[in-house]
């Protein structure tokens, strides 16, 4: 049994693809968001 939960020729299977990248590069994007969001919140604290 193939472990792929789609075909990868089909149209549902590319449309399913750039969903998950498109996601995955946003939860990267909060991600790096709130990272950076600390690292200022952290400097401003410890300037004081």
């Amino acid at each position: 049994m193939n472990d792929n939960s789609f075909d990868k020729n089909s149209k549902a299977g590319r449309e399913r693809r750039k969903r998950n990248i498109a996601l995955a590069l946003a939860l990267g994007g909060v991600v790096i968001l709130f990272y950076l969001m600390s690292i200022v919140q952290w400097h401003e604290n410890t300037g004081q």
